[in-house]
């Protein structure tokens, strides 16, 4: 009688340790219990800790509540400006109600990253190239309100959303820097140009003040060589005085000018002595209804004819040109 009491006690413990292993679960700190009792769900969610469930018809499911890190995997799109770009991002989110992440949706961290690449899809094509690279924390807070918008019915919370890289084209980036070499240099060329303006009008200041003092121009002559000769280098350095060349203007202006064309040439022609009524031809004309004079034999003197004065006429003598007393010939 004995021996059966006590092997029945010791089934009765062994059925208890049993059930008690069966039925014992821990549930870690960061973690929540969801209990299904034949299929439904029971209202309270299990803390952590030590708890108990009935074997064999209790079920319970663990879901984790810490944020959970995911990185979304790089999209192609095309921006409102018409640019090709590869954006990637990564997106923080954690389970805020345990019963609606394991009732509402199968994977929800699987429905989350689809969500996530959608969204960051849409967000590339509403934007244009210069918000994805200077605008990230208006594309960043409008992304995480498009991923959250269908994830609070999923129990879960997007705590924020980050855009991690944008990737451009060759060309594009080529032309950026372009861009950005042509704005430096129109900014110093600016510079450059105001500097030169504020140094002259420096200057037309010293010009003013040196205009009436012309010692200070001589001093300044003298601070320019002792600047030039304290340097070690074989520069010879020659003040020239400008009054000098001011000197050799006016007398080059004041000069007279070329002379005409008697005076380039100086060996003209030759020049013979006119002659005089002496040397003038007489053309003698016979008398109307005379006889021809007949010709003489070769080799005899031609008898003298008695002209009348009446017909003789003395030819005029050609005009003499006056010459000049340089081109006269030398005896």
């Amino acid at each position: 009688m004995v021996e059966a009491l006590v092997t029945a006690g010791i089934a009765v413990a062994s059925a208890g340790v049993v059930y008690v292993l069966a039925a014992a679960r821990v549930v870690k700190q960061y973690e929540r219990g969801v209990v299904f009792r034949l299929g439904r769900l029971k209202d309270s969610v299990r803390g952590p800790g030590f708890t108990m469930i009935v074997p064999f018809a209790d079920r319970l499911r663990k879901v984790n509540m810490q944020i959970v890190t995911m990185p979304v995997p790089a999209q192609d799109g095309i921006t409102r400006d018409n640019v090709t770009v590869r954006v990637d991002a990564v997106i923080y989110f954690k389970v805020v109600d345990p019963a609606d992440a394991v009732i509402q949706v199968e994977d929800y961290q699987f429905a989350v990253a689809q969500m996530a690449q959608t969204s960051l899809r849409s967000i590339i094509g509403k934007s244009d190239l210069d918000d994805l690279l200077s605008n990230r924390e208006k594309l960043n807070q409008g992304l995480e309100l498009m991923i959250d918008s269908p994830a609070i019915g999923w129990g879960v919370q997007i705590d924020r959303v980050e855009i991690k890289d944008v990737s451009l084209p060759e060309t594009m980036k080529r032309s950026m820097a372009r861009q950005a070499e042509a704005d430096r240099e129109r900014r110093a060329r600016v510079i450059n140009a105001d500097a030169e303006l504020q140094a002259s009008k420096k200057l037309a200041e010293a010009a003013g003040v040196m205009s009436k003092e012309p010692a200070a121009l001589q001093l300044r002559l003298l601070q320019t060589v002792v600047a030039v000769a304290a340097e070690k280098n074989s520069t010879l350095v020659l003040p020239f005085p400008v009054e000098l060349l001011r000197f050799l203007e006016r007398a080059q202006q004041t000069a007279p000018g070329p002379a005409g064309p008697a005076a380039e040439s100086t060996v003209g022609p030759t020049v013979e002595p006119a002659m005089g009524p002496a040397h003038a031809t007489t053309a003698v004309e016979p008398a109307p209804g005379a006889p021809a004079p007949e010709a003489s034999a070769p080799g005899a003197s031609a008898p003298e004819a008695s002209v009348p004065e009446a017909l003789v006429r003395e030819a005029p003598a050609p005009p003499v040109p006056p010459v000049p007393d340089a081109e006269l010939p030398m005896a």
